[in-house]
């Protein structure tokens, strides 16, 4: 950054009228009151030289009072590990502080949309696993109720409670590596991480006795699920969500009332409610402003109107809140689980109706969304009678959220762009798509 000195003695004088010391070559040597050495030479080539002793460098100031200076741009990303995927920020500085900054999508494009297009609706269910990579299972749902609106499938009772489960087992991984992320951008290495994978890798373990993946689930079906619960899996999912408390009074221990993490968090990356509102954000980011907005109340999808929950909201809209507003929904969550695993019922996983191979929807058009982990994720899907959508669009909410990043940033020290980052929760796949 360069900007306009004036040149004094320590003792307050002006050292002369071009404000230089010269050398015995004629050159100009500065020296600031940190000991560094600038030199000016007239000729092309610039040569370090000792000091000049008794000077040091001052910024000048403007008529006004203030000082000069130039503004930096840097580039944050797209392999840097705290953009969480191949995402890139070029953020223009004055000093430390943000005075701008803009988001630069589109690394990993992958033709999403216009690949399901051209493919049948069956074929796209493994495509939708690819969009939030950590939430394959309320990935397959949301395109699934789409598709079933679309064809007027009835779900059996018991694949509703199978998705429900299955979904908040789901938002529990999602949010507590959340939390264990943003410690993680904060310098807190490795414990506050290392405790939400290792819950992760307990929910990792059913999704993979259930589907046989412990990521790409690919198992939603029109109509219900693909397979039933194998022997003994509801007694396992059973110990891990009645010891999920266990671990989130642990995490909270650790982290709610430290220092660090209030003084870096609180009153940094404030999200006014009504800037909510108008740039359509949803899920958690929304919540944490104070907005009353949760999709399963709102529509009641599934069987979720059986359930008695409650709606975390926050106060102030910062990154405190939006970390607060995912523990508080992770132990909602926890109770949804243990409602739902004691009541399923025994029966089909399918609607008999639906067909999976010749799959036909009548024309139409329809759109399923649901409160996914990071907001609301929904799928419009425009229907001419063959097996393949005219028209699918996906709307992901770690693109929507994404685009408030520069307004809260505004203002604030370069070093909490990648927390105020993190709180967002993005995921690349359904980003760029």
């Amino acid at each position: 950054m360069s900007a306009e000195f004036t040149l004094e003695k320590r003792g307050g004088e002006r050292a002369n009228e071009d404000g230089e010391s010269r050398t015995a070559d004629g050159r100009s040597a500065f020296r600031t009151a940190a000991g560094m050495t600038f030199t000016h030479n007239n000729s092309d080539t610039t040569q370090t030289t000792a000091p000049a002793k008794g000077f040091e460098l001052r910024p000048k100031a403007s008529h006004n009072g203030e000082i000069g200076g130039e503004l930096l741009e840097i580039s944050m990303g797209p392999q840097h590990p705290s953009t969480h995927g191949v995402f890139r920020m070029d953020v223009v500085l004055d000093g430390e502080r943000v005075v701008q900054l803009k988001p630069i999508f589109g690394y990993l494009h992958r033709n999403h949309e216009k690949i399901a297009e051209g493919t049948t609706y069956l074929a796209s269910i493994p495509y939708t696993d690819r969009l939030d990579y950590f939430c394959s299972l309320t990935n397959n749902w949301a395109y699934c109720l789409a598709v079933e609106k679309l064809a007027g499938l009835q779900v059996p009772e018991r694949a509703e409670y199978i998705r429900i489960i299955t979904a908040e087992l789901t938002r529990l991984q999602n949010h507590a590596c959340l939390g264990g992320f943003l410690l993680q951008d904060m310098g807190a290495s490795g414990t506050p991480l290392m405790y939400a994978f290792r819950e992760r890798e307990k929910i990792l373990d059913l999704f993979e006795s259930l589907t046989g993946a412990r990521m790409m689930c690919n198992y939603m079906r029109f109509g219900g699920c693909r397979c039933d619960l194998p022997a003994g899996w509801l007694e396992q999912s059973k110990r891990v969500v009645d010891d999920f408390p266990q671990f989130l009074d642990e995490f909270e221990a650790l982290l709610n009332e430290n220092e660090i993490l209030m003084s870096r968090t609180q009153g940094v990356g404030v999200l006014p409610r009504a800037l909510a509102v108008d740039a359509s954000i949803t899920g958690p980011m929304l919540r944490a402003c104070g907005v009353n907005y949760d999709i399963r109340k709102v529509d009641k999808y599934g069987i979720y109107d059986r359930f008695q929950f409650r709606v975390p909201l926050g106060d102030h809209g910062d990154v405190y809140d939006r970390y607060m507003i995912r523990v508080l929904e992770m132990r909602e969550s926890v109770k949804i689980l243990q409602h739902a695993l004691k009541d399923i019922p025994a029966g089909p996983i399918v609607d008999p109706k639906a067909k999976l191979r010749g799959f036909r929807p009548k024309p139409g058009e329809a759109y399923g969304r649901i409160e996914a982990p990071k907001g609301e994720l929904g799928f419009y899907l425009i229907s001419d009678g063959s097996p393949n959508p005219y028209r699918y669009r996906v709307r992901p909410p770690s693109f929507i959220n994404l685009t408030i990043l520069e307004d809260m940033c505004l203002g604030q020290h370069v070093a909490d762009v990648v927390i105020i980052l993190g709180s967002i929760d993005i995921v690349l796949g359904e980003v760029d798509r």
